[in-house]
């Protein structure tokens, strides 16, 4: 049996449509009505596949490809074997992207797994729903009462959309899906296995009478051009909106808090624990498996390694890492220190004869 590639295969271009669609430059102008059909990595790709090169860890990758061309820079431009044609640019892996989303448009944004053009015979919709024209819906999909849909936005197989929820337009929600609570912008796209809107973790610990449960009242509110991973929670709020600001990126099975306020262009890697009550500027980057306790701020451009925990607020554009997490440069001269204490009680003999 043929194994399925799953995406159309694009059709050829010429090295100088590639290099008029990018801020490349062919450097051997006559190459420019060469046919490129693919791209591949350096290590897979073939004479009719486009490559690129910007990171010296590929080096010998770069020295036996057999691509037909590929986009560098000018500084390793000369390491560029000479069967290969040479794209310069100053962002060769942009320019890479950039090729690939016109080559590849269709991967860009979920579509139909049905082949779907309209709403399935099998999906559920309350008659007080309200579906705008071009609205898609899977096999099995269930909308509650008084739900709006925007056009141009797909609803997945067997996804849940609770009373009252408003997507926009140019939506996708991803299978099994559930959604209750929530107000959602313009091109959101929320994958597979997402749980928006359920009751934030709320308790009065410890009581007489064991936990007390706090009531949930608020909502979610994700706006425009946010892009949601599989298997991620986001809760509602309790006394204020859990908010994800516009254009942020969220990975996988993330965990989101009640109260939570995520600021704009923000990007948020798997595996994130959010306590509630966090206030979360703009333009922040969290690497994956970051927890961050809560009621702290995290400023504006803020980085956080992976793998830190973060107990206290951090000032806009600060650069902090570790267990807990602290400024990356002094937490880089602890680990330093820490070494060499570790080293030069290790050459000691007399430390040995005591251990």
């Amino acid at each position: 049996m043929a194994q399925p590639t799953f995406f159309e295969q694009p059709p050829s271009s010429t090295l100088a449509d590639i290099a008029a669609l990018t801020k490349a430059r062919l450097v051997d102008a006559s190459r420019g009505g060469q046919q490129v059909r693919g791209l591949a990595s350096l290590d897979e790709a073939g004479p009719m596949h486009l490559t690129f090169f910007d990171n010296l860890k590929y080096a010998d990758q770069l020295a036996s490809t057999k691509a037909g061309a590929c986009l560098v820079s000018e500084r390793f431009e000369a390491s560029v074997p000479a069967h290969v044609a040479v794209l310069r640019t100053a962002q060769p892996f942009r320019e890479f992207v950039k090729i690939a989303r016109e080559l590849y448009s269709g991967a860009l944004r979920p579509q139909s797994w049905f082949g779907n053009a309209g709403i399935a015979a099998s999906a559920v919709i309350d008659s007080t729903a309200h579906l705008e024209d071009g609205v898609i819906v899977d096999p099995l999909a269930v909308i509650g009462p008084n739900v709006e849909i925007g056009s141009g936005t797909v609803i997945g197989a067997g996804a849940v959309i609770g009373a009252n929820v408003r997507i926009g337009r140019d939506c996708d929600v991803g299978a099994r899906c559930s959604i209750q609570f929530a107000l959602i912008g313009d091109n959101v796209l929320i994958h597979p296995g997402c749980s928006i809107g359920q009751d934030g973790y709320g308790f009065v610990f410890f009581g007489p009478d064991g936990h007390l449960k706090v009531p949930q009242t608020g909502r979610v509110l994700i706006q425009k051009d946010v892009e949601i991973g599989a298997g991620t929670t986001i809760d509602r709020g309790s006394l204020r909106d859990t908010v994800i600001g516009e254009g942020t990126k969220i990975d996988n099975q993330v965990q989101i808090g009640h109260n939570v306020t995520i600021g704009r262009h923000c990007l948020l890697a798997a595996q994130i624990g959010l306590a509630g009550s966090l206030t979360i500027g703009d333009n922040v980057a969290l690497g994956a498996k970051v927890g961050i306790n809560n009621h702290l701020r995290i400023g504006d451009g803020a980085q956080v390694t992976a793998m830190s925990a973060v107990k206290d607020d951090i000032p806009a554009n600060g650069r902090w890492g570790g267990f807990f997490a602290k400024p990356t440069k002094q937490w880089f001269r602890e680990i330093v220190a820490l070494e060499r204490l570790v080293r030069d009680s290790t050459a000691d003999p007399k430390g040995e004869r005591r251990d």
